[in-house]
C-alpha cells in the first residue's frame, strides 16, 4: 500500500472507525469518498434468490441500516428535509411522445413516468443510496411500457448537498432484470438534478461543444413524473457503458475504468508501483477485472512518469490517443471544468481499446462554464490555459504539455474552441433556444434548486450568466494565446 493512501487513513477519526467496524465486517467494507463502489445488501436480504429485494426484503434491509451509525462516510446519511412543495399532476395522455426520435435529440423534452409501489419512495432511495440495491419499477416513456426498471440515488456533491424533497439525480437502470430491455438502445439513464447550474444548461452545451473535439456522453432533456406528480426537468446523461464504446468507438469489448470525483482523489495517473492494490478506489474497473488490464494501465502511467522528455511523445504513442488527451486537457480549461483534471484531477473515463490503446472520455462537466461550485475552486473566465504546469500529481498535464510540440498543439486545440464554440454568435442561439423551450416546465417546477428568476437571469442577463462567460472567456484566452 502506498503512503499516499495510508495518509488517508490515517485522517479518520477512531472512533468513527470503531463505531463502523461492525457493518465493515459484514459487508467488506463501507465506499470511499468519491467512489462508485456501493454496499452490498441484495445478497444478505434476497431470501427468493431472483436478484432483486422486493417490497418485504427491502424492508428488512431498511430496517437493518436503520441501526448502523451515520457518520461521516460510514452509515447512510440521512437527508434534511427541504423546501420543496408537491408539483402538478400528470398523465401519459397529457404529455407528447417521440417514438421516432433519437433519445438524445434535443429538439425534444421526453417525459418518463415512474411508478413506485409506496409513497415513500424518496425515503426509501435515500435509504439505500450507495447500496447495491436498485427499487424496481414501471416506467413509462412515448406511450411505451417498461417493466423492472431499476431505480437509485446517484451522484455524490449533487445528492449530498441536496436536501429531501427537492430535485436529486437519480439513475435509471432499464435491465435490471430484463437482458434486453432497453429505450432506444440505451439501458441506463442518469437524470441530472443541475446542482451549481440554475440555467439547467451548462452540461449540455458543454457536450455540445466536446462532441466536436472527441467522443463525450450525449445529453437530452427529460421530464421526470414520479406516481402522477411532476417533478419537472433534467438533463439526462448518456452512460459510459459498452453501449457507449459502440456508438463512439465501434469496439466490441476494452476494458473501462471510472476516476470517481473526490477532493483528494489523486487520480491523475501518478505512478505509485507495480501493486494492483494500491490503484484500486482511485481507479475504479467497470469490467474485465483482470491482472493484465491493471498492468497495463500501470504501465501506462510508468511510462508517463518516467520517460524522459525527449523520448515521452514516441514512447507513449503506441498506448495513448495523445491528441485525445490534448483535446480533452484544452476542452476542459478552455470550458473551465472546475469539477476535472485540471483542478481535482478526477471525475472522467479512461478506455483500453480492444488493440491496447488508451483513450480519455469527459465524464462530470456540470460545475463548467462559470457554475456556482465551480467559481468557488478557481473556475473563473482568467484561469491560465497552461495551469498546473507544475504539478507532479498531474501528470497528463505536467508531462505532455512540457514537450514544446505537444503543449503548442494543445494552445491550438484551447484558440480553435475560444475562436469557434466560446463565441456568443455561435452558441447563443442553441443556449436560447434550448432555454425557452424548458422556461414554461421551469417556471412551474416545484422541486428545483433555484428560483425562476435565477434560471431566466442565467442565460444572458448580469452577473453569473453563460454569456457573460462565453464573452470574457474567449476575449481572455484570444487575448493570451497568439494566433497560429
Amino acid at each position: 500500500m502506498s503512503l499516499k493512501r495510508k495518509s488517508v487513513y490515517l485522517l479518520i477519526p477512531a472512533s468513527i472507525l470503531l463505531a463502523a467496524l461492525p457493518a465493515m465486517a459484514q459487508f467488506g467494507g463501507f465506499f470511499g469518498g468519491g467512489s462508485d463502489e456501493r454496499l452490498a445488501l441484495v445478497d444478505r436480504f434476497d431470501e427468493n434468490d431472483d436478484g432483486l429485494l422486493d417490497a418485504a426484503e427491502r424492508s428488512q434491509a431498511r430496517n437493518y441500516l436503520a441501526q448502523q451509525p451515520v457518520s461521516g462516510g460510514f452509515g447512510r446519511r440521512r437527508n434534511q428535509s427541504g423546501s420543496g412543495t408537491p408539483g402538478e399532476q400528470i398523465s401519459p395522455e397529457d404529455v407528447a411522445s417521440y417514438p421516432n426520435m433519437p433519445l438524445y435529440d434535443t429538439a425534444a423534452i421526453r417525459t418518463v413516468f415512474l411508478q413506485f409501489e409506496s409513497d415513500d419512495w424518496e425515503q426509501e432511495l435515500e435509504a439505500f443510496y450507495n447500496t447495491d440495491v436498485e427499487i424496481p419499477v414501471t416506467a413509462i416513456v412515448d406511450g411505451e411500457i417498461y417493466q423492472d426498471v431499476g431505480v437509485r440515488f446517484r451522484g455524490n456533491s449533487s445528492y449530498r448537498q441536496v436536501p429531501g424533497s427537492l430535485k436529486r439525480p437519480i439513475r435509471l437502470k432499464f435491465d435490471l432484470l430484463h437482458e434486453d430491455q432497453n429505450l432506444y438502445g440505451y439501458r441506463t439513464l442518469n437524470l441530472l438534478n443541475s446542482s451549481n447550474d440554475p440555467t439547467f444548461l451548462r452540461a449540455l452545451l458543454y457536450s455540445e461543444v466536446a462532441n466536436h473535439y472527441l467522443p463525450t456522453p450525449q445529453l437530452g432533456l427529460f421530464r421526470l413524473v414520479v406516481n402522477g406528480e411532476n417533478w419537472g426537468i433534467y438533463p439526462q446523461q448518456q452512460q459510459f457503458n459498452s453501449d457507449f464504446i459502440d456508438e463512439f468507438f465501434s469496439e466490441e469489448g476494452g476494458v473501462r475504468w471510472q476516476v470517481p470525483g473526490s477532493p483528494r482523489g489523486r487520480g491523475g495517473m501518478e505512478y505509485w508501483g507495480d501493486d494492483i492494490d494500491d490503484y484500486r478506489g482511485t481507479y475504479d474497473i467497470d469490467n474485465r477485472d483482470d491482472p493484465e488490464n491493471w498492468e497495463a494501465l500501470i504501465n501506462l502511467f510508468k511510462v508517463l512518469n518516467q520517460t524522459p522528455l525527449d523520448q515521452l511523445e514516441a514512447e507513449l504513442d503506441p498506448i495513448l490517443d495523445i491528441d485525445g488527451v490534448l483535446r480533452f486537457l484544452a476542452l476542459e480549461v478552455a470550458l473551465v471544468n472546475s469539477d476535472g483534471y485540471w483542478t481535482r484531477a478526477s471525475d472522467y473515463y479512461i478506455f483500453l481499446d480492444p488493440d491496447g490503446r488508451f483513450h480519455v472520455v469527459p465524464h462530470d462537466f456540470n460545475e463548467a462554464m462559470g457554475a456556482e461550485g465551480g467559481r468557488r475552486r478557481g473556475g473563473n473566465v482568467r484561469l491560465d490555459p497552461l495551469v498546473a504546469l507544475n504539478d507532479s500529481t498531474k501528470p497528463l498535464r505536467s508531462r505532455l504539455l512540457a514537450v514544446p510540440e505537444l503543449r503548442e498543439r494543445y494552445l491550438a486545440y484551447v484558440r480553435d474552441i475560444a475562436e469557434n464554440w466560446l463565441d456568443w454568435d455561435e452558441i447563443g442561439p442553441i443556449a436560447t433556444g434550448l432555454h425557452e423551450m424548458i422556461a414554461d416546465d421551469v417556471n412551474r417546477d416545484t422541486r428545483k434548486l433555484y428560483s425562476t428568476r435565477a434560471f431566466e437571469q442565467g442565460l444572458d442577463g448580469e452577473g453569473n450568466s453563460l454569456k457573460n462567460f462565453f464573452d470574457q472567456r474567449r476575449a481572455y484566452l484570444l487575448s493570451v494565446i497568439p494566433a497560429i
